[in-house]
C-alpha cells in the first residue's frame, strides 16, 4: 500500500499525467489504469527499452522514489491485459469492477490522444475477450467486487447487518457498489457524503439512505456503525486528531472503519484509537481468498478464451508489421505480482 499509493493517479490528475507521458519521445501510445489495487501503463514503442527506461525515469521524478517497476512485453502483455479485463488477476478473482475501470482509462486516453491504431486495437480485443469470459464461465459467481468483500468483513464482524448504521464517504463506482452490496444484505440505514452533494444525493435516493454535505459529516459520526470511505482525496482525511475526540463521545460504542481508497482515506494511526478498528485494502485480502475457491474451476476455460484472443491480436500484429520490431509493453504496481508473473 506504501508503494502504491505513491504511484497513484487519482482523476483529477490524469489529463496532467497523459499530456507528461505523450512529451516523452520513445512513446507513441499510452494508456494509464490506476485503482485500489494497481498503476498500470500500457504502452506502445518503435524503442520498447528505450521507452521503458524514459517512463521509469518519469514515474521517478514524479513519485520521488525509485519505481519497483516490472515489465511485461508482446505477447505477455497481452495476455496480462486480457486477464485483467477478465477479472483472473484482481484479489476478487472474477471481479467485474475492473472492466469498467479499463474502459474509463481507454476512453481518457483516446480522448486525449495517446491512443492510436495498436492500443485501440489492444483494448477493443480486451473488451471483447471480457464479454465472451462473462458470457461461457461462471467466474463472475459470488462476491466479485472488493466493495462487496468489504460488506462480507462487515457482517463477519458484527454477525449480521441488520439494524446497523452505515455511512460511505465518496460517491463513486465503488462507493455505489458497495452501498449495493449493503443493501443486499439487509442494511437499511445509509448515509452518503461526498465533495459533490448531488452525486450523493443521487445515491443515497437510489439505495433509500440519506446524504448530507462533505463538510458535516462528522456531525453524523455518533450515528454510526461502520465508516466505509474510498474518496479520491490526496491526502488522509480520517486522522487521529480528527477522529480522537468524537471516539469519546461515542459512549464505549465500537467504530469499524473500511478504507477502500488508495491513497488511504484514513492514517494507519487512527487504528491506535481505543474502539476504534481499521481495515484497508491490504486486509481484505484474506476474505478475497476464501471467495476464491467458489471460482477456481472456471479460471481454465477463462484461459482458454483468453488463449484465442491472444493468438487472434498477435497475428494481427504480424501482419500489420511483416517482422519490423514494434513492441506494447506493461509496466506496472499491484497485489498481484506473484499471479500475473
Amino acid at each position: 500500500m506504501e508503494i502504491r499509493e505513491r504511484f497513484a493517479v487519482q482523476p483529477h490528475e490524469l489529463d496532467s499525467v497523459l499530456d507528461e507521458i505523450r512529451g516523452i519521445d520513445s512513446l507513441n501510445e499510452a494508456v494509464v489504469l490506476s485503482t485500489c489495487n494497481r498503476v498500470e501503463f500500457y504502452t506502445a514503442s518503435l524503442c520498447p527499452e528505450r521507452a521503458r527506461v524514459d517512463l521509469e525515469k518519469w514515474m521517478e521524478r514524479r513519485a520521488g522514489i525509485r519505481p519497483p517497476l516490472y515489465c511485461h512485453d508482446t505477447p505477455r502483455t497481452v495476455r496480462h491485459l486480457f486477464r485483467v479485463s477478465c477479472g483472473l488477476d484482481s484479489m476478487v478473482l472474477g471481479e467485474t469492477e475492473v472492466l469498467g475501470q479499463l474502459k474509463q482509462a481507454y476512453t481518457h486516453a483516446a480522448g486525449a490522444g495517446t491512443t492510436s491504431r495498436h492500443l485501440n486495437k489492444l483494448f477493443q480485443n480486451a473488451f471483447r475477450v471480457a464479454k465472451n469470459v462473462r458470457t461461457h464461465t461462471q467466474i463472475t459467481r459470488g462476491s466479485t467486487s472488493v466493495g462487496s468483500v468489504a460488506v462480507e468483513l462487515a457482517s463477519k464482524i458484527f454477525g449480521h447487518l441488520q439494524g446497523r448504521r452505515v455511512m460511505i464517504l465518496g460517491a463513486g463506482e465503488t462507493s455505489e457498489r458497495t452501498a449495493r452490496s449493503l443493501q443486499s444484505r439487509g442494511i437499511q440505514s445509509v448515509i452518503v457524503s461526498n465533495r459533490t452533494f448531488d452525486r450523493a444525493a443521487r445515491l443515497a435516493e437510489e439505495i433509500g439512505g440519506m446524504a448530507i454535505h462533505f463538510d458535516h459529516w462528522h456531525k453524523a459520526f455518533h450515528e454510526v456503525d461502520i465508516l466505509i470511505s474510498s474518496t479520491a482525496a490526496p491526502h488522509p482525511i480520517l486522522t487521529r486528531e480528527k477522529l480522537e475526540p468524537m471516539m469519546r463521545e461515542r459512549a464505549d460504542r465500537p467504530l469499524f472503519v473500511i478504507d477502500l481508497a488508495v491513497p488511504r482515506d484514513a492514517d494507519p494511526a487512527i487504528n491506535e484509537i481505543e474502539g476504534l478498528y481499521l481495515y484497508d485494502i491490504d486486509s481484505l485480502q484474506g476474505i478475497a481468498a476464501n471467495s476464491r475457491q467458489i471460482r477456481e474451476q472456471e479460471v481454465q476455460r477463462c484461459e482458454q478464451l483468453i488463449n484465442h484472443g491472444v493468438q487472434d491480436f498477435v497475428g494481427w500484429m504480424r501482419r500489420l508489421h511483416q517482422g519490423a520490431e514494434f513492441s506494447i509493453f506493461d509496466s506496472r504496481f499491484s497485489n498481484e505480482r506473484a499471479a500475473a508473473e
